[in-house]
């Protein structure tokens, strides 16, 4: 498998995800009050880190794309704070917190994205720059 080449379309969909994810938080937390409305149960704090992890999606795909060396570091806090923060979530919701249960397919979706990246990002800084398999 050439890690290499499928760490530049996750790259790619880093990118993609972070400024729809900008997007959406931002209309989300300064939208209009009807565009608020109908967001129902929003949890504040897990709406705020998706909407500034945007960013750093944004950030990661881009260092993931040039082959900054610390992008598979940057990969891998978001994979841990992305998980942190469904703990939370999680506990918030046990406790009787109202919630979406969109938010939990959402959450499940992001974990499981940067876990991903994380590991194909630090597999890719293991084999050589040329796409060959290490031995």
């Amino acid at each position: 498998m050439k890690f290499q080449r499928t760490l530049k379309w996750l790259a790619i969909a880093a990118i993609a995800f972070g400024v729809l994810t900008v997007f959406s938080g931002g209309r989300a937390l300064f939208g209009s009050v009807e565009a608020r409305a109908g967001l129902g149960n929003i949890v504040p704090f897990v709406l705020w880190f998706n909407f500034a992890a945007g960013f750093v999606y944004i950030l990661a795909g881009v260092a993931l794309l040039l082959a900054k060396p610390w992008a598979a570091a940057v990969a891998t806090f978001l994979a841990v704070s992305t998980v942190l923060v469904f703990l939370a979530f999680g506990a918030h919701v046990a406790g009787g917190g109202a919630f979406e249960i969109r938010t939990v397919g959402a959450l499940s979706l992001r974990s499981l994205f940067w876990i991903v990246v994380a590991l194909v990002a630090r597999r890719a800084g293991e084999t050589p720059a040329t796409g060959s398999s290490a031995r």
